[in-house]
């Protein structure tokens, strides 16, 4: 860490994190912290929490979890000292000059280092593609119909048929092998050598918000396999984080994205005078993707090919759109393929047309549902209005949903009443299913995480309540120390609560995350103080539930004493530890009185 830890804790202090996420994702309050769909993945029901009293979140659903440095170095892909820098000026911390290391220099250069190769790379691709080798990528260009000045904007460029033209080119300009292997443009191999990642293709940079190229897209000239290929990932580009054409597009003061599937389309979309397209690289659309976007429109044309697999394409992007909180709809390309070749064909007046009358996208959902029944039979019939009743279920506030079957309903010539009903009936049919749900959660956990894992959460629990109830600390010291918690992290941050109970009578959890500078530690250690209960509970229940933790920690421990002192021979010692252990049915009672 290169800044004083007195510094840091002023600049996280200062940082609320409720104000901090909710500039990035829509919070809800609900109870004592605010919840929100996890922003690291894809969920309909809410499960990621932000607790303004512990300053950190944490996600039920998939783990993601810290204080407000990590949640910035998760959702930016920041570093630690960028995300320190953000929050610093956000706050209106001054941060003094500091006096790098060569090693920290060298840490901190890296990322610049991969972005000065793909800079040299695009150029020379660029240069490839204008000069007389580059004569076959050329006429593929032009016979796109793209123009010079299109060309240009998007930097396109040729990777020529030679196998190593890149890799001399970047080593006469002075890169080392270690860097050129981790760029994603150099294949190095024991046997073969170093051989370019990219030959024979035109070229497409990726370039980041800023305008940086962080990777390449290259597509085949002939016959070649893959048709498209892309950069691996690499320190300064992950595909789920990185949208073609964003660079651009932001600066378009449009209200709403095109997203398209290619490259070319959105090319094309741009050349044709819509500076608003953009499209995934090489994946499909990300939660990731959705809240990018969410940043700089709140409404997404779904602009993708018209075949069977655009189609399931769009499916699965609607409910991440609006899981970010975008407004979907879906733009008709038939009889074309795709907007590139819509373009060609129609122009430009006739695709704003398609835009102006693009689909509801719940509409357009049921209209593909549709295409499985055949209307005229009364059996399919019912079946699809069975199904179209499941889907309206989607609607969680009553007024939408009501609005939605209205329209259903008249769209289909069904009576908005018995809709209405069907809807209420399968609403009412999910209730007990979710509660018997619940129920079993905390068997299946010990079932399926087997009894290792069981203890390690009986640990993770008692640090929750140690954070959430002060109280807690008066109740166990004396029966459970630092050393009872049995894996290394678990340890080191019991011993940091313990040790702030006994200075301060308080714990401050986002402080003690701050100490681990590991971004996965630093999420570890956010779980240790965010495990949730498995089941409702009343006050007995409650404190049966915390004398069973306390006496399963503390059984664990004297367990894992007894086998070492076995190893050792110790006879004195596991006296000792078998006459604790005899002890344990009483201590429960103590805990759990009556």
């Amino acid at each position: 860490m290169y800044y004083p830890e007195e510094l840091v804790e002023e600049i996280r202090s200062k940082s609320d994190i409720v104000s901090v996420i909710g500039s990035y994702i829509k919070l809800q309050k609900k109870g004592a912290n605010y919840m929100a769909c996890c922003p690291f993945h894809n969920e309909k029901t809410p499960s990621f929490s932000v607790s303004q009293q512990k300053q950190m979140y944490h996600c039920f659903g998939c783990g993601a979890g810290g204080n407000v440095f990590t949640f910035l170095m998760q959702y930016e892909n920041y570093s630690f000292l960028e995300a320190l820098r953000t929050l610093a000026e956000r706050a209106g911390v001054s941060l003094p000059e500091i006096e790098y290391s060569e090693e920290a220099k060298r840490a901190s250069d890296f990322k610049g280092r991969l972005l000065a190769v793909n800079k040299d790379a695009a150029k020379y691709y660029f240069y490839q593609l204008k000069s007389e080798r580059g004569k076959a990528a050329m006429d593929y260009l032009k016979k796109r119909s793209l123009s010079d000045e299109t060309i240009q904007k998007f930097g396109l460029g040729y990777s020529t048929k030679y196998a190593d033209d890149l890799y001399k080119y970047l080593k006469r300009l002075g890169y080392d092998d270690e860097l050129l292997g981790q760029s994603g443009l150099i294949t190095m191999e024991e046997a073969k050598g170093a051989y370019d990642k990219f030959w024979n293709r035109v070229m497409f940079p990726i370039m980041d918000v800023n305008n940086k190229v962080i990777a390449f897209g290259g597509r085949v000239m002939g016959q070649g396999s893959p048709k498209y290929l892309n950069s691996p990932e690499t320190p300064i580009f992950e595909k789920s984080r990185n949208l073609y054409g964003l660079n651009l597009a932001r600066g378009s003061r449009k209200n709403s994205f095109l997203l398209c599937e290619g490259y070319m389309d959105v090319i094309s979309l741009h050349q044709a005078g819509f500076p608003n397209a953009v499209a995934s690289l090489g994946t499909s659309l990300t939660t990731q993707h959705a809240r990018i976007m969410a940043r700089y429109v709140k409404e997404v044309l779904i602009t993708y090919d018209s075949d069977a697999a655009g189609v399931k394409a769009a499916l699965r992007a609607i409910p991440i759109l609006k899981d970010a909180g975008i407004t979907a709809k879906i733009v008709d390309m038939k009889p074309y393929k795709d907007p590139d070749e819509f373009i060609k064909a129609l122009g430009a007046e006739e695709y704003q047309k398609r835009l102006d009358g693009a689909k509801n996208s719940f509409f357009f959902e049921i209209e593909v549902l549709e295409r499985n029944y055949d209307l005229n039979d009364p059996e399919q019939k019912t079946r699809f209005y069975n199904e179209m009743a499941k889907q309206l279920l989607q609607f969680p506030e009553e007024l939408e949903r009501g609005n939605y079957t209205e329209a259903l309903a008249e769209k289909y010539k069904i009576n908005y009443g018995s809709l209405r009903k069907l809807v209420n009936r399968y609403g009412a049919q999910l209730e007990p299913i979710q509660a018997a749900q619940t129920v079993l959660r905390d068997k299946e956990y010990k079932k399926k995480k087997g009894p290792e894992e069981w203890l390690l959460r009986s640990q993770r629990l008692l640090l929750t309540r140690l954070v959430e109830e002060p109280e807690t600390f008066g109740r166990v010291k004396g029966i459970i120390s630092p050393q009872d918690f049995t894996e290394g992290l678990y340890q080191s941050v019991a011993e940091m609560v313990f040790e702030e109970y006994e200075k301060s009578g308080a714990v401050n959890p986002a402080k003690i995350i701050n100490c681990f500078e590991g971004k996965e530690q630093q999420v570890e250690a956010a779980e240790l103080f965010s495990t949730q209960i498995l089941a409702p509970m009343d006050e007995a229940q409650r404190r049966r539930e915390f004398a069973d933790t306390v006496v399963r920690v503390k059984q664990s421990s004297l367990d894992a004493q007894y086998k070492k002192a076995v190893e050792q021979d110790d006879i004195n010692a596991m006296n000792i530890i078998m006459e604790k252990q005899k002890g344990l049915g009483k201590l429960h009672s103590s805990l759990n009185p009556g």
